[in-house]
């Protein structure tokens, strides 16, 4: 079966293979069914957009923010990934970074408010 190609595909490829130490961090904990046996993909393509973190099981996409972002081009975005079906929780980096077990949690919580 031939897919559909995805424009974006390409970047988020690189984008996987370029991992920011963030992404790493909370790709570690992620991966392989270990937060509440959900399926994360990565750098995973939302029409337009290549989101950081995808549950399509729970509809739930995980951000990282860095020094990069805006609050009218997230915007724009997050309404997006919302009308595609999908909740979003934003993480800046520096809060991953000293609370990783925090985001974890959190996470967690809307894993299994989302199955609910």
């Amino acid at each position: 079966m031939i897919g559909i190609f995805n424009p974006v595909t390409p970047k988020a490829r690189r984008l996987r293979r370029d991992q920011t130490e963030m992404e790493k961090r909370l790709w570690n904990k992620l991966r392989g069914r270990q937060l509440e046996g959900a399926k994360f993909k990565r750098q995973h393509p939302i029409g337009p957009y290549i989101v950081d973190f995808c549950c399509e099981e729970c509809a739930l996409v995980i951000e990282l923010d860095g020094g990069q972002h805006n609050e009218e081009v997230d915007a724009d975005r997050t309404t997006y990934i919302e009308k595609a079906g999908h909740g979003v929780v934003r993480f800046w980096n520096g809060a991953v970074l000293e609370n990783l077990d925090g985001a974890l949690s959190e996470i967690s919580r809307l894993i299994l408010e989302r199955r609910a």
